[in-house]
């Protein structure tokens, strides 16, 4: 279902995505925590779950780490060891400059005869070292498995400086990117105008848009704020004054981030730009993991109102 969604370059595809558990856990603590998420889950109305790939990134930033980096497990070994009782498809992503191309093969080529998914990431930051090239690992997938559906990272924030994003999409779609994911969405207006240019650049030159699944993190205190921050999110100033002042920071950011999404949602709507959503929580605290699945409840009630909506109009 979710292969079809993407090669039919189909609007409201919603994803749920989280980081695999730290190595340091036990194999009967994995157990524990995989159960719990599995549960959570299958009651969700999704279309995949993404399993992230967490680099360090101390070389991007010089300011200290809000919270300490521990290495966590490799996603597609959590994947294929601990989530089997999953009814979604999984969607790995891969920062591909950490593995070797021996590494990298040996990944593309398992499992060739499933659907399988990706999404490529690229060095954080031009100080990285890397052993594979993201034009590289493009190449490697088209080449030896037919049934990896891979796709890419935008960042719409980035498009306020550079005004290229549209462009950097189009030269990855045509290396093989069949979707986008964003980083957390909070600056409505650089997602407008990345959308913009993305949509009159691929319509003026004949192009057909693939998906682009934004992304929403709820927000539920000033330390998960800084965090955020110093991941790189964009958050305007008038936003981040809101939460930090808010009687209820977590209430406060679920009701912005569905504020943000339905604006940008009717903006692609219009256009006809096939926009969709990805949920994560970019804490491990209890309370902002249940916000975070209240939010694809939210989002899909959203979603679910917009595609009716849609239908009753074209009859």
């Amino acid at each position: 279902m979710l292969k079809e969604k993407i090669e039919s370059k189909e609007a409201g595809i919603l994803t749920y995505g989280m980081t695999p558990p730290k190595i340091t856990n036990t194999s009967d603590k994995v157990a524990e925590i995989a159960r719990k998420q599995v549960e959570r889950i299958n009651d969700l109305d999704i279309d995949a779950l993404i399993l992230y790939d967490v680099q360090e990134e101390t070389d991007r930033v010089e300011q200290e780490r809000p919270f300490p980096y521990l290495p966590t497990m490799d996603p597609a070994t959590y994947s294929d060891e601990y989530l089997n009782q999953l009814r979604v498809p999984k969607i790995i992503y891969r920062c591909v400059g950490r593995y070797s191309e021996e590494q990298f093969v040996n990944w593309v080529k398992a499992d060739m005869e499933q659907d399988r998914y990706s999404v490529y990431v690229g060095a954080s930051s031009s100080k990285q070292e890397i052993n594979l090239e993201l034009s590289d690992a493009y190449d490697l997938s088209k080449r030896l498995n037919n049934n990896l559906t891979f796709g890419g990272v935008v960042i719409p924030e980035r498009h306020m400086k550079k005004n290229d994003e549209h462009l950097r999409v189009n030269h990855k779609t045509q290396n093989g990117c069949s979707f986008f994911v964003s980083q957390a969405t909070y600056n409505v207006e650089a997602s407008k105008n990345f959308l913009s240019d993305y949509y009159y650049y691929y319509t003026n030159n004949g192009l057909e848009m693939v998906p682009i699944l934004f992304n929403l993190a709820p927000c539920g205190s000033e330390k998960t704020l800084e965090f955020m921050k110093w991941l790189g999110i964009s958050i305007p100033t008038w936003l981040e004054n809101d939460l930090k002042y808010s009687q209820d920071v977590l209430d406060k950011s679920l009701k912005l981030s569905l504020g943000i999404f339905e604006e940008i949602l009717d903006f692609a709507w219009e256009k006809g730009i096939p926009i969709g959503c990805s949920v994560e929580s970019v804490s491990t605290r209890k309370v902002e993991i249940e916000a975070s699945v209240q939010l694809v409840r939210d989002i899909r009630a959203m979603l679910d109102k917009k595609l009716n909506r849609n239908v009753l109009t074209s009859i």
